[in-house]
């Protein structure tokens, strides 16, 4: 497999289990599954999750990186990142909470960061 792909397959995965261990105890708590954990043990659930994260966010930055060998910029990384987290964001919230729903400021402001990965690519 391409260092592009796999790169991209890490950071995917790893947003997903970044986006559980910061909104998904939100989702807990409207459950009434942790409503009354102590708040260290909230963030003691979220760490382990973070865990996980960094187990493929680690890799996928190291062997993306263009210093290492890999076909991306330290910037192209980070904007990368970004706009997948806002991708898994959205999915994890439009199935996880009632409610959320997206406006044309979010919209807008989705369509800005696909064009901040536009320019970073820009040679």
């Amino acid at each position: 497999m391409s260092p592009v792909v796999t790169t991209l397959i890490l950071l995917i995965i790893a947003n997903v289990f970044m986006t559980f261990a910061w909104y998904g105890h939100l989702k807990l708590g409207q459950t009434g599954v942790s409503t009354n954990w102590p708040l260290i043990v909230v963030i003691l659930f979220s760490w382990g999750i973070a865990l996980i994260e960094y187990c493929f966010q680690v890799p996928a930055n190291r062997m993306g990186f263009d210093g290492n060998g890999g076909p991306f910029s330290l910037m192209q990384l980070k904007v990368m990142q970004e706009v997948i987290t806002l991708v898994v964001f959205v999915i994890f919230s439009l199935i996880a909470f009632e409610g959320f729903t997206l406006r044309w400021n979010h919209y807008l402001a989705m369509a800005l960061l696909i064009g901040a990965v536009y320019l970073v690519f820009m040679k």
